[in-house]
């Protein structure tokens, strides 16, 4: 399958950062895609409608073809072994294995812990205690992971992986929220090469048509 062969929706939220990182790999392999808006702050993905499509009621939801894909990294990787070019993933067992550990430190330990479920429904100082303090216990593994590892321009050598694609969106929720990046300079300087990227800039939350 080609490109070309794809049809493709995207169901998000420009806030997103799962959203954000579907967006980055749909943009860095070239994809042309539509996208729908749902406003997670009014619920709108418990709609019947979308839950039809998402029972789990969560954003995104890519739609590839007619068939519904669920969870970000699922639909990654589907976009990699679709359009396996340009790759997301190193080409040894090592590097795939570095980053994807990478990814799953972003996607599966920091960010669960900062989403829209719970503690994010109370007091705004609350909230951004709770993120600042999971960021801070997060990122401070993953900056050393980076630094001791083969982090070149990007968190794998010179061209951007499924890992930075999770990392980034991390680093821009996480200036929302105004947490104190200064301790973890690799990150930052990463964050920097990446957005410097059109692939990521024109991804991230500011440009999206349901902006705010």
């Amino acid at each position: 399958m080609t490109a070309g062969d794809l049809n493709l929706t995207l169901h998000g939220y420009f806030r997103s950062s799962a959203s954000f990182r579907v967006r980055i790999a749909l943009n860095l392999k070239g994809l042309t895609y539509q996208s729908l808006a749902h406003h997670l702050r009014r619920d709108e993905q418990r709609a019947p409608g979308y839950l039809a499509l998402n029972p789990q009621g969560l954003v995104p939801t890519l739609i590839a073809n007619g068939q519904a894909i669920g969870q970000s990294l699922a639909i990654i990787e589907f976009l990699e072994e679709t359009v396996p070019a340009p790759a997301l993933l190193p080409p040894d067992p090592l590097g795939r294995a570095r980053v994807r550990a990478l990814a799953q430190a972003v996607a599966s330990d920091i960010h669960p812990l900062n989403n829209l479920r719970e503690p994010l429904r109370q007091p705004e100082d609350a909230v951004r205690h709770w993120y600042q303090h999971w960021v801070a216990e997060g990122f401070a593994g993953v900056e050393q992971l980076l630094a001791g590892g083969a982090a070149g321009r990007f968190c794998h050598g010179d061209l951007p992986t499924l890992a930075d694609v999770c990392l980034i969106p991390q680093v821009a929720n996480a200036q929302n929220f105004e947490c104190d990046l200064t301790a973890y300079p690799t990150i930052m300087r990463i964050f920097t090469s990446a957005m410097a990227l059109e692939a990521f800039e024109r991804a991230s939350p500011k440009h999206q048509p349901d902006a705010e």
